[in-house]
C-alpha cells in the first residue's frame, strides 16, 4: 500500500505533501534478486536510486529524479523464529500489518512510535520511535538486516556478521543500500494499561523526572497559547483487557482528535486570530481516560488530520529547559499555533546515526496545519532547540547541515567512512543527502 498518489506527469508526492519528485522511472521489484538487477541496471544507466515506503517523511530524504523503488512486493513475514524470539519480514511491508500479524501469532514489538501507516524500512531508516524510559526506537529493536549494495550485491549484518554495518544500517537514511528484509526481535504479547490526563503545563515540568521515572511509556501534548497538556501513561499490566469501548473510541479518536481538530484548524488557518480560543477549547476536548489493551492498539492512533513537522532529540536532563524557553518564544512571538506539541524520550542507544546515540534523549516534536507559514515557528523553534545540541529526526523537516552532524554526533566520521566503502560512486545519493551527509 502506498499512501503517495502519483500525479498523471509521474509526480511522485509525499504524505505531508510538502515534498515532490519526477524520477527518471519507477520500478516495484517483485523478489531482491529483482530489485538488485535494477540497481545495477541504474548504475549502467548512470542513474541514481531511491526506495521510498509510505511517503511518510517530510525531508526530501527518498526523493530522486533518478530510478525510484517502491517496495510493495516485498512484503510480508519472511520467518519466525520462536526460539530465538525474533521475526523476519520483508522491507515493504507496512507496520500495521506487521503490528497485526504479530498479534495473531501472540507476538509483539517491545515499543513502536504513535502511527503505523509506514513500511518497516522506512520508519527505521529515518529513526521513528515511540516514548520509553527503558525501551528504545524500532530500528533499536533490528536483530539483522539484509540489504542490496550499489555493486547489486545482497549484504546481510547482524551483531556478529558485519558488524560495523549492522551499526550504522538499523538508521541508515537509504545512503548505504537498499533495505530487503528486517530481522526484529519480538516478546509475547503483553497488555499495557493507558492512564491518559490532563494536567497543568507548569505541573508537568516540575514533575518530569518522576513522571518519567515512574512510567514505562510517558508523553505529553502541550497546547500553545494555553497552561495545559494532556499526559499519557502507559505501563504493563496483568489484566484484565479493558479496550475503549468502539462508541468512545470514534468520539475521542476519531470525531475529537480527528473530524473536530481538522475543522478546528481550517478555521484558524482561514481566521489565525481565532487559534487561541481554539486552543483552549481542544485542550479541554478530551477528558480523562484509562483503558487495557494489547501494545500496538495503546501505542498507536489514526492521524487523519495532514500536517507538517519538525522534531528534535536534546538530552533529557535538558527538556523542561528547552520547553520553558518554547512557551516563552510563542507567548511573545505573536505566532498562531494549532497544533498541540509532542513530547517523548528515549534511553541512549548504540546505533551510530540515531537521535538517541550514546545519550538519553527527550524529543520535541512541533507540528503546522499545510498550508499555514510554518516557516518562522519551526525557524525560532530550531534556534531553541540547537543550541541544546539537538538532533534533528532524519524524516521531519529541519535546515541543518553535515558540518552540523559532525558536531553532535560523536560517531559522523563512522557513519561517512562505511558510506565511503558501501557506495564509493554515491549511487543512492540525492540532494537531502547530500546536505547531511556532505558530498
Amino acid at each position: 500500500m502506498s499512501s503517495t498518489a502519483n500525479g498523471k506527469n509521474g509526480t511522485w508526492r509525499n504524505w505531508g505533501g510538502n515534498v515532490s519528485a519526477r524520477p527518471a522511472r519507477e520500478v516495484t521489484p517483485a523478489s531482491v534478486d529483482e530489485l538488485a538487477a535494477e540497481v545495477r541496471r541504474a548504475a549502467e544507466d548512470g542513474l541514481k536510486v531511491k526506495a521510498v515506503g509510505a511517503g511518510h517523511s517530510f525531508t526530501s530524504i527518498a526523493a530522486t529524479d533518478g530510478v525510484l523503488i517502491r517496495p510493495q512486493l516485498l512484503t510480508g513475514i519472511r520467518h519466525i523464529d520462536r526460539e530465538n524470539m525474533t521475526v523476519t519480514v520483508e522491507a515493504g511491508t507496512p507496520l500495521k500489518r506487521l503490528n497485526v500479524a504479530l498479534a495473531r501469532e501472540g507476538l509483539s514489538l517491545t515499543n513502536m512510535g504513535d502511527i503505523m501507516e509506514q513500511t518497516v524500512s522506512g520508519a527505521t531508516s529515518t529513526g521513528t520511535h515511540g516514548t520509553g524510559r527503558d525501551s528504545a526506537s524500532i530500528a533499536a529493536q533490528i536483530r539483522g538486516l539484509e540489504l542490496v549494495t550499489a555493486d547489486g550485491s545482497v549484504l546481510t549484518c547482524s551483531e556478529k556478521e558485519n558488524p560495523e554495518v549492522f551499526a550504522a544500517a538499523r538508521i541508515g537514511l537509504g545512503a548505504l543500500g537498499l533495505v530487503t528484509a528486517i530481522t526484529f526481535a519480538v516478546e509475547p504479547v503483553f497488555l499495557l494499561t493507558a492512564r491518559e490526563e490532563p494536567m497543568p503545563f507548569d505541573r508537568v515540568l516540575s514533575d518530569f523526572e518522576e513522571l518519567w521515572a515512574e512510567n514505562e511509556h510517558f508523553e505529553f501534548y502541550w497546547f500553545p497559547h494555553t497552561g495545559s497538556t494532556n499526559t499519557k501513561r502507559n505501563n504493563r499490566s496483568a489484566g484484565p483487557e479493558k479496550p475503549v469501548p468502539q462508541f468512545q473510541s470514534f468520539i475521542e479518536d476519531e470525531f475529537l482528535s480527528n473530524g473536530v481538530f481538522q475543522v478546528a484548524n481550517w478555521v484558524g488557518r482561514a481566521v489565525p486570530a481565532t487559534i487561541p480560543a481554539i486552543a483552549q477549547i481542544s485542550s479541554k476536548a478530551l477528558s480523562a481516560r484509562t483503558y487495557t489493551d494489547i501494545p500496538y492498539k495503546v501505542f498507536t492512533s489514526p492521524r487523519r488530520v495532514r500536517f507538517v513537522e519538525m522534531e528534535y532529540a536534546v538530552p533529557r536532563a535538558a527538556v523542561v529547559e528547552t520547553l520553558r524557553e518554547l512557551k516563552a518564544m510563542v507567548d511573545r512571538s505573536g505566532l498562531r499555533v494549532s497544533f498541540p506539541v509532542e513530547v517523548r524520550t528515549a534511553p541512549a542507544d548504540d546505533i551510530t546515526l540515531s537521535t538517541a546515540s550514546g545519550r538519553d534523549s527527550a524529543y520535541i516534536a512541533v507540528h503546522m496545519f499545510p498550508g499555514t507559514p510554518y516557516q518562522r515557528y519551526f525557524t525560532s523553534a530550531e534556534r531553541i532547540f540547537t543550541a541544546h545540541e539537538g538532533r534533528p529526526h532524519w524524516g521531519k523537516i529541519h535546515t541543518r547541515d553535515a558540518e552540523y552532524f559532525s558536531r553532535v554526533y560523536p560517531r559522523f566520521g563512522e557513519f561517512t567512512a562505511l558510506r565511503e566503502r558501501l557506495d564509493p560512486d554515491r549511487l543512492f545519493q540525492n540532494d537531502y543527502l547530500r546536505r547531511v551527509l556532505g558530498a
